[in-house]
């Protein structure tokens, strides 16, 4: 007895030992914090396939060279009529297939018609070596639920699945989810229609806050199960810091904060979560530092710089109301906290300045391969983000948000380095500046710099 239960337990570690190296070695869908472009930003929910194959074309052109790889359709791409979406009872033209789940409007994605869905445009960018994505509103449309369709491969209907009861604040095309199979088996279809699609990157919205923890746990099991890695996306935030633990096993990237625009800061007697500005991201990214890891990336949301337009999804068209400075503090800010890097400007309308920011390669090393990243140093002025650099180098940003010019000194060791002398960098001026025994820099309104320090 004394001998089997040994061995029992012998088999058990080893069982134990097993399970742990193979989750250890566990295939990362998202290595890296996901570089790309979404349509959202200039485009709203108007795009086009033409359109989108103008961006996708520049975007293989000028940015895949330094990394950027996904390219991705925002909401509405099942809309046949996006322009009366303003309008209370208008008909928009939603398309659905006779399973409840929505396919690309014939009238704006004239080759990928039917149940080939968005597959041709799939091919194409994969055949320039691009990632290509999605955006969704979470559950089932209301129209599938109406008219209760069967949900492809089970025997349930819409009905069954359907939580009528829940509703999307911002957007009424669809139902909630329940947690049940039924639930399971519609975004299991949805999954492998989107493999089917050659999707690599789908992102989620009305699901981050409140956070639904059913419906994003459905969500990646039906992404797993679909025979495709795909990356999840969840939006908007901000995701509760509470659920830290929870969305980073089911997610790849999340939102950190409501939709982000180019606001440099709000009036502080303004609580309102949208648009956010960018000096609210500051607190937002400090929060979520603890938690950036391989695979699992907190988003501060998409880049809107250059040109947004010719129907932003949020104002007017213009160029980026963010100066030249406040564009490299946002770049810089979202390098050295290691967030995704998805652009929203128009790339056909792009400009050399806004393209020298996106295509720096020590800037993008930063954002791609630093570890360690942490705010050291927060005043209402000014903060001061460290990180390890991959060749034994230390990164530090350094950010005036103030509204004046301000020098700012700082012993190496009251920003957390331990040397009495640092050799230093400029990143984005691409200058040594040679040994120096303090940290010191005098910088413009709004304004940041990122060295390099060894």
């Amino acid at each position: 007895m004394i001998h089997r239960l040994r061995m029992c337990g012998l088999l058990l570690i080893i069982a134990a030992t097993t399970c742990s190296f193979a989750q250890s070695h566990e295939k990362l869908i998202a290595p890296t914090p996901p570089m790309g472009w979404n349509s959202w930003d200039s485009y709203g929910l108007t795009i086009t396939e033409n359109q989108f194959k103008a961006n996708v074309d520049w975007f293989n052109q000028h940015l895949k060279p330094y990394g950027w790889q996904y390219v991705v359709i925002d909401e509405g791409w099942y809309l046949q009529h996006p322009e009366n979406a303003g309008t209370k009872g208008a008909d928009q033209g939603y398309t659905l297939d006779s399973n409840g789940r929505y396919l690309p409007a014939p009238n704006r994605f004239s080759s990928s018609n039917g149940d080939a869905g968005l597959k041709a445009l799939g091919d194409y960018v994969h055949s320039l070596g691009l990632k290509f994505g999605i955006h969704i509103i979470r559950g089932i449309p209301k129209e599938a639920v109406e008219k209760n369709l069967p949900i492809a491969g089970s025997s349930f209907h819409a009905a069954d699945a359907a939580n009528t009861s829940d509703l999307c604040r911002w957007n009424p095309d669809n139902y909630g989810l329940k947690a049940n199979a039924a639930g399971q088996a519609y975004y299991d279809s949805l999954g492998k229609l989107y493999a089917s699609w050659g999707l690599d990157f789908v992102k989620v919205d009305c699901i981050s806050a409140p956070y639904d923890a059913d419906e994003i746990h459905m969500m990646s099991a039906a992404l797993r199960k679909s025979g495709r890695d795909i990356a999840l996306s969840l939006s908007p935030g901000p995701t509760p810091i509470e659920q830290a633990d929870d969305v980073r096993k089911y997610a790849q990237l999340w939102r950190i904060s409501d939709d982000f625009w180019d606001v440099w800061k709000k009036p502080e007697g303004d609580t309102s979560n949208f648009p956010q500005s960018l000096t609210r991201q500051f607190d937002k990214l400090a929060q979520w530092s603890p938690h950036v890891e391989p695979g699992h990336w907190p988003d501060a949301d998409m880049l809107p710089l250059g040109y947004l337009g010719p129907k932003p999804g949020w104002g007017n068209p213009r160029h980026s109301r963010f100066t030249q400075d406040e564009a490299r503090t946002l770049i810089t800010l979202w390098s050295i906290a290691r967030s995704p890097l998805i652009l929203g400007a128009n790339l056909t309308q792009m400009d050399r300045s806004t393209e020298s920011l996106l295509t720096d390669p020590e800037i993008i090393a930063v954002d791609q391969h630093s570890s360690g990243n942490k705010p050291v140093l927060q005043t209402p002025t000014t903060v001061v983000w460290t990180a390890h650099g991959a060749q034994g180098e230390q990164y530090i940003a350094v950010f005036n948000l103030s509204d004046s010019q301000q020098p700012i000194s700082y012993g190496w060791k009251e920003v957390g380095l331990s040397g009495s002398s640092y050799r230093t960098r400029d990143l984005w001026l691409k200058k040594d500046l040679g040994s120096a025994s303090a940290l010191k820099v005098t910088l413009a309104p709004h304004a940041s710099v990122l060295y390099s320090v060894k």
